[in-house]
């Protein structure tokens, strides 16, 4: 699947009411991404840091949620899914043949 496929399918699932557009998602956004961090801390809280394949797992999933909640502030705002991906990395690039990747800001 690639991420015009994955946008396309995330919107169908898409159920909040237009009132709540961009701040929803972006509020699923932040709790998903804290599930993320919280699956993550406790591995090295209680495993050593060793993550089993149950772990992955359940990272996985979360992750999927952060990618909906990023695919429908993309769709609220009308912005291809794929469109974000490429200027990241295209952004990314840049930083790194200039040198910039290491420091802080967004304007590297």
């Amino acid at each position: 699947m690639n991420f015009e496929e994955y946008h396309t399918s995330a919107q169908r699932t898409a159920i909040y009411p237009d009132k709540v557009k961009i701040i929803y998602p972006a509020l699923g956004l932040a709790g998903e991404t804290g599930e993320v961090c919280e699956k993550i801390k406790k591995v090295f809280r209680d495993a050593d840091g060793k993550f089993t394949e149950n772990k992955r797992t359940e990272i996985m999933k979360e992750l999927g949620d952060v990618l909906w909640y990023i695919a429908a502030i993309a769709t609220d705002l009308n912005i291809p899914l794929d469109i974000v991906a490429s200027e990241n990395i295209k952004k990314l690039t840049s930083r790194r043949r200039r040198g910039e990747l290491h420091g802080s800001g967004d304007n590297r």
